[in-house]
């Protein structure tokens, strides 16, 4: 299968999504009392993409994967698999298959019969599923170790069985809920990698649910960032990281200074907050919508700033503060900085070219960064 490489793009193109979600919401009764744990969730996911849907505990993301694979049924609103619509279709009669958090392996079994379960329990001829077992045990890089039982594997080692033993029955989709979260810090970085070569060598859509953001930005094609049952955006890691869509997602994704002023004028789609004497933020605002005297909020990246004692010069933004914390942390260094306006932001600096701080705590700073990289919440 041809990967895409623009899933956005062929959203937009009119390829048949491989999963689509039309006004999917999900109700169920707690204490007497009704709550909405999916509201209203429309989502495209293209055929060969790694989707994930990336969020904190109890924002939904679960229940929309258990919707998707069939094991919750929804309140309201359509599931579509490769354009069929399977809304109320029990999850076996889909095709798509899921890996859990738990692994769920035998334990009396090996490692291959684990793989083989579901091929044998559809009769799969015995040489068709030896052969299919061990080209998947290739794929997870497992492939020695057909004998060894569950046990005797690493916490990767098992969760790759699961992975193989979902794969092997060929889904058109596999679904997979925080199957990375029991791993240690190291391996789970690890794994990463190898779910994203894994998922390119078979060529299937991927979606993944995860509360780790840097899970979700290491190896999505696109992701869906959710909060309260909603989608607060959907996009590219880049995009998403770049140009967050709400406050939420601009605080939820990586670290992120959120600045708000008092817009003093709007010159050639740039918006001007005066902080101070001689400081400025510059903002632009795409579409001129925007006024002077209105409130403006916007995040600015922490490694985009820089850090100085001197006011830095051009006419780039510039803003007082005095420095709260610093922390050295190896390849680089955080600066945890009051502003003149009361606004707390962190900078960080790369330790490349010398080790020593460029302010200590109690300094009077000087924060700059160039105008593109403020970005208007909701912009």
């Amino acid at each position: 299968m041809t990967e895409i490489q623009d899933a956005a793009t062929a959203v937009r193109s009119g390829v048949l999504p491989a999963i689509e979600l039309v006004g999917l919401t999900k109700s169920f009764t707690s204490h007497g009392e009704v709550v909405q744990a999916v509201k209203t969730v429309d989502m495209k996911i293209v055929e060969g993409e790694f989707f994930s849907m990336l969020g904190p505990s109890g924002c939904g993301k679960t229940t929309t994967l258990r919707m998707i694979a069939g094991f919750d049924e929804p309140t309201g609103g359509i599931v579509y698999l490769h354009g069929n619509d399977v809304t109320g279709v029990p999850p076996n009669k889909r095709d798509v298959n899921m890996v859990f958090q738990t692994y769920a392996l035998f334990p009396h079994m090996s490692v291959a019969d684990n793989v083989a379960f579901g091929l044998r329990r559809k009769g799969i001829a015995k040489d068709e599923v030896t052969r299919r077992v061990g080209e998947m045990l290739e794929i997870v890089d497992l492939a020695g170790r057909e004998k060894r039982r569950p046990k005797e594997l690493s916490g990767g080692q098992q969760q790759r069985v699961a992975l193989a033993r979902a794969l092997v029955n060929n889904p058109r989709a596999l679904l997979l809920d925080e199957p990375l979260a029991a791993l240690d810090l190291k391996l789970r970085q690890a794994m990463q990698v190898e779910l994203k070569r894994i998922q390119r060598e078979v060529g299937i859509t991927f979606v993944f649910v995860t509360h780790d953001q840097g899970e979700a930005l290491t190896m999505s094609d696109r992701i869906a960032v959710m909060s309260n049952g909603i989608v607060e955006q959907l996009g590219t890691a880049r995009e998403i990281y770049e140009h967050p869509a709400t406050k939420f997602v601009a605080g939820f994704i990586g670290t992120s200074n959120l600045l708000a002023g008092r817009v003093h004028e709007v010159s050639e789609g740039t918006a001007v907050i005066v902080a101070g004497p001689d400081e400025r933020i510059l903002v632009p605002v795409p579409g001129g919508h925007c006024a002077p005297g209105g409130e403006l909020e916007l995040t600015v990246r922490p490694e985009k700033m820089g850090i100085s004692a001197q006011a830095p010069r051009g006419s780039g933004c510039a803003v007082r503060g005095v420095v709260t914390e610093v922390v050295y942390l190896g390849t680089s260094t955080n600066y945890n900085v009051r502003t003149s306006t009361g606004a707390d932001v962190t900078v960080f600096t790369q330790n490349a070219t010398s080790a020593d701080d460029v302010a200590v705590r109690g300094d009077s700073v000087w924060l700059s960064w160039e105008p593109r990289h403020s970005y208007a919440i909701g912009a």
